[in-house]
């Protein structure tokens, strides 16, 4: 039985819901979305999705190959697998998850959902490219105990996708189903940074484990999200690095050699060389991270960001039948577009340069590709007045009157 990309079919789905969460808070009077923030949460979810496309199916052939060669157990029934797998899925992920904030090195993969300081349905799409493999030990006894590759794909995949709308300030609390269930309010606390919020409620469906193990904390005082130390940029490339590059940086200046390797197994809070974690107070007064963009260059951004998702969705469609050659060639343009836009979008002027190569790129690829069939005179001149014209809308927007920085 084929394995299928249950994540790709849903794409289409995440989007009308982003589309229906901003509509009703517009009609709430509320702000919950902003645009630097959306753009980096998608970012992060793409370069995921496009790393998956590349290296993923070797998490389905490891895990097929130790069902295959050590497996202990055959079902007679076809349902039991089902269930076995639907319950540790769940159970390993809120111990992966757990982990994942009392140790550095897995930390630095799973900041990554948790550096947006908004909390809407885009951050449910913000995924760090590390995490796929770092939960992956974690599901593995599946295979063992006899679950087949398909069930244990499909029961992730589910899981996976009913955390994406407990990722929402819209909807309250629900009543009898908060007792079993991991629900917006529940999550919310997750991804707080209040001292009394901190490192809890880390369930996937369920937030029994949460209950049983003492990290459940019901949802109270309004929730500041983010990290207690920003990241301080939209650049979804940077992100997907920041939590490595920063626990380096802490090790890095420790005296002792033996503190520097125990920075990457210990808690994100140990820091001997750091300051106090910052109060509730500070907390709330701090202002969240914003770039002053004019609005031809956010239109810009928003512009040519959009067709990373539509690339994203084909590549995943397409990772199994598509040659290799072009997937790559689409692989290091989707790299090049979430670098270079995440730099305007942080108002950095080398965003610039690395935005007019990427468009000349952008360009040489598609003459090469001839993806629309046309002739070589006729694709050259199209590509010519995309690049040419883009080019001019960005020069025009980064004008001297732009307020971009020069760092």
């Amino acid at each position: 039985m084929p394995v299928r990309n249950y994540i790709a079919l849903a794409i289409p789905f995440f989007l009308v819901a982003m589309g229906v969460e901003l509509g009703a808070a517009r009609a709430r009077r509320r702000s919950v979305y902003r645009l630097g923030d959306a753009l980096a949460d998608l970012g992060c979810g793409i370069g995921q999705q496009v790393v998956l496309v590349f290296a993923g199916a070797l998490l389905l052939e490891g895990y097929a190959w130790v069902h295959d060669h050590a497996g202990l157990v055959t079902w007679r029934s076809a349902a039991v697998p089902w269930v076995v797998a639907f319950v540790w899925v769940d159970f390993a992920y809120y111990w992966w998850h757990r982990l994942s904030h009392e140790v550095n090195v897995l930390w630095a993969g799973h900041v990554v959902h948790h550096q947006s300081e908004d909390y809407n349905l885009a951050v449910a799409l913000r995924q760090s490219i590390l995490t796929s493999y770092t939960v992956w030990p974690f599901y593995l006894p599946l295979a063992l105990v006899g679950v087949p590759t398909v069930v244990y794909a499909a029961a992730v995949s589910f899981s996976t996708l009913y955390q994406f709308w407990i990722h929402t300030e819209l909807v309250g609390k629900l009543g009898r189903a908060e007792a079993v269930l991991n629900t917006p309010s529940h999550h919310r606390v997750h991804h707080a940074v209040n001292p009394r919020y901190l490192d809890r409620n880390y369930g996937a469906i369920s937030i029994v484990w949460d209950r049983l193990f003492g990290t459940f904390v019901e949802e109270r005082e309004a929730p500041v999200y983010g990290t207690t130390r920003p990241i301080g940029s939209f650049n979804p490339a940077w992100a997907q690095v920041h939590g490595l590059v920063e626990i380096a940086r802490k090790a890095r200046a420790l005296p002792r050699r033996r503190d520097r390797l125990r920075m990457w197994f210990a808690s994100p809070g140990w820091n001997p060389a750091g300051g106090p974690p910052p109060t509730e107070a500070e907390l709330r007064a701090r202002a969240r991270y914003d770039v002053p963009l004019p609005l031809a260059l956010r239109a810009y951004a928003a512009l040519h960001f959009a067709p990373l998702i539509a690339a994203t969705f084909l590549m995943l469609l397409w990772q199994y039948t598509a040659p290799r050659a072009p997937m790559a060639a689409a692989g290091v343009l989707v790299a090049w577009t979430l670098v270079s836009v995440g730099a305007l979008l942080d108002g950095k002027r080398w965003g610039v340069a690395a935005e007019m190569g990427r468009l000349v790129a952008l360009g040489v690829a598609v003459v090469a590709w001839k993806p629309l069939g046309l002739g070589g005179a006729a694709l050259g001149a199209m590509a010519v007045v995309v690049v040419v014209g883009s080019g001019a809308w960005l020069l025009s927007a980064v004008s001297p009157r732009a307020n971009v920085t020069s760092a």
